[in-house]
């Protein structure tokens, strides 16, 4: 009778013994890299030479450091701390040293710009009121101020009128004719203000210091029609008796030096106005100037900025 074969019992399958001998070698392999990580830089180099000359490599290379089994990265970089980045988060700061944000540099730009010319605007009128009034200003009849955007002509009694009188003398007419002439060319509202000192009136036209200070502020108002047809919504007659003194009225001296009669020339609206010319022209050139230019034309667009009479204040 024949013997039954044995069954045959589950085992290992064969791919596993190959695939030990995988890994057995490659972690042998990886410990002889690991090995050699650290070596010696004598035998280095003399194996590295003797590889050289085998390979046919002529030329020589010195070796500055020699390389070692170290990764760059963990000596140049460390990591980083994750930090959250919402979404409404403030990324503009101040500083103490310059608390404020510049933003629109090129409205402020504009805005010094404006200021500049602005400021050379009434300079050059004033300058204009300078060379008709030479002669009073010389001889210290008429003091020509300013403050701000409004020029000042103060004109001394003496200057203008008799004492006690609203009546102009014949040299002030002439004044009066040359500033009309200027008047014409200037722009802006025309205040003309009477003063007197704090003695009371006695006798003549005149009960009070208030009817002889707007009396003579009415008569150079008057005046300066007649001569110069200028618009008489541009002139305002003011009176102001001895209530805006500009000495004590201790003396003879300052006494007369409060009797007085002012002109001033307010150029703030007028100003104001011709600023915002001013401004469009300079925004109609700096947007010029960011196009691109074209054949024929500069890169940047110049305009002239005028005063009021025609004059060029500025231009660039």
């Amino acid at each position: 009778m024949e013997e039954l074969p044995e069954e045959e019992k589950p085992g290992i399958p064969a791919w596993v013994v190959t695939f030990a001998d995988l890994m057995s070698l490659l972690m042998c392999f990886f410990v002889l890299l690991l090995s050699f990580s650290e070596i010696d830089a004598a035998k280095f180099k003399q194996i590295a030479g003797e590889l050289s000359k085998a390979f046919g490599v002529q030329r020589e290379v010195p070796a500055l450091e020699i390389p070692m089994g170290t990764s760059p990265v963990f000596d140049k970089f460390s990591p980083g701390r994750p930090e959250p980045t919402p979404l409404d988060e403030v990324r503009q700061t101040t500083t103490e040293q310059a608390p404020n944000i510049e933003t629109n540099n090129a409205q402020a730009t504009i805005d010094s710009q404006i200021s500049s010319l602005v400021d050379a605007q009434v300079q050059a009128d004033k300058a204009r009121l300078e060379t008709v009034l030479a002669g009073e200003i010389a001889s210290g009849r008429i003091q020509l101020l300013q403050d701000k955007k409004r020029i000042i002509i103060r004109v001394a009694e003496r200057g203008s009128f008799r004492s006690g009188s609203a009546k102009l003398t014949y040299e002030f007419e002439g004044v009066l004719i040359r500033l009309a002439d200027v008047f014409r060319k200037i722009p802006g509202q025309i205040s003309v203000e009477g003063h007197t000192d704090s003695v009371p009136v006695t006798g003549g036209n005149f009960a009070t210091n208030w009817d002889l200070s707007a009396t003579r502020a009415a008569t150079v108002a008057n005046a300066l029609l007649e001569v110069s047809g200028i618009d008489p919504t541009r002139l305002v007659v003011k009176g102001y008796a001895a209530t805006h003194p500009i000495a004590g009225n201790e003396t003879a001296e300052e006494r007369a030096k409060n009797r007085r009669v002012e002109i001033i020339v307010d150029l703030s609206e007028s100003l104001a106005g011709q600023a915002e010319k001013w401004r469009a022209r300079l925004q109609k050139s700096g947007d010029e100037g960011r196009k691109p230019a074209q054949s024929g034309q500069s890169e940047t667009a110049q305009a002239p900025v005028s005063s009021s009479d025609g004059v060029d204040i500025i231009s660039w």
